[in-house]
């Protein structure tokens, strides 16, 4: 802890207090035997997990999101990364204002994007719920994709990829050789940030969803709103152990440094 600065310090740890001690009680109350919903918990006991594991809902808007994010991401990262590159290496005019439409999406309240995609594709156009969610995730995600690979790409030397031009490679062999591994940090913390993104979304997910395409969080609302029994602190201590797991792969693999300090550039 920083001595020189007591305020900033203290504020620090009351901001780590607050944002963990919630979440130790969600899973401690998932550990409980208990009926209820209920700190301290009563008894120890697994069954809640169990009871979580089983239940359909959960199990299949668990399928859902999984599909919805995985693909949301690999489509928006196979757009954002050669938009990206036309901003930062090509001769693209405008390219300010690209960039900024690309960004929007951050800019405009989810719900707002929702509901246009609602009334023009799916009232209008009947299109199916499944891919207008996939449509609005996809558009959700294109801002992590182009802005995180975008800071990456442009604390690089472009010098690189020039020698390797002028040594006689084609610009694919520049690009997989030069660009792509330069690029890979960026890459990697866009698709993290984007498939969490996309995971945990509830506001474009509440408006376009559907009986059958109903994502976990959303079905997690639905459930608190209906019940009051533990299994909702046991699915979200499953997602926490999750998150971790993959939080340290990251690290271990990459390195939180890499992945995360070229949003900041």
């Amino acid at each position: 802890m920083n001595t020189r600065h007591p305020v900033a310090a203290t504020l620090a740890v009351a901001g780590y207090i607050i944002m963990i001690v919630p979440i130790l009680f969600v899973v401690a109350t998932a550990f409980t035997d208990g009926e209820t919903l209920s700190f301290p918990p009563q008894g120890f006991s697994m069954r809640w997990f169990g009871e979580a594991l089983s239940y359909q809902p959960f199990v299949g808007s668990l399928v859902t999101s999984l599909e919805i994010a995985l693909l949301a991401t690999l489509i928006a990262l196979a757009v954002g990364v050669p938009v990206t590159l036309a901003i930062h290496r090509g001769a693209l005019p405008g390219k300010g204002i690209v960039e900024n439409l690309f960004l929007s999406p951050l800019i405009v309240p989810e719900l707002v994007v929702g509901l246009a995609l609602f009334q023009q594709l799916i009232v209008t156009f009947r299109i199916d719920n499944w891919p207008v969610l996939l449509i609005g995730h996809t558009a959700l995600l294109l801002p992590y994709a182009v802005r995180v690979t975008g800071a990456t790409l442009a604390g690089t030397d472009a010098s690189l990829e020039e020698a390797a031009r002028g040594l006689g490679a084609s610009p694919m062999r520049t690009f997989w050789t030069i660009t792509m591994p330069m690029l890979r940090p960026g890459i990697f913390s866009a698709a993290l940030l984007s498939f969490i993104t996309s995971f945990n979304n509830v506001p474009l997910s509440l408006l376009l969803q559907s009986r059958q395409t109903q994502t976990l969080p959303v079905t997690m609302l639905d459930y608190v709103q209906q019940s009051y029994d533990p299994m909702v602190a046991a699915i979200s201590t499953i997602i926490l152990a999750a998150t971790i797991v993959i939080a340290v792969i990251a690290e271990r693999t990459v390195g939180f440094a890499k992945i995360f300090g070229g949003i900041n550039g």
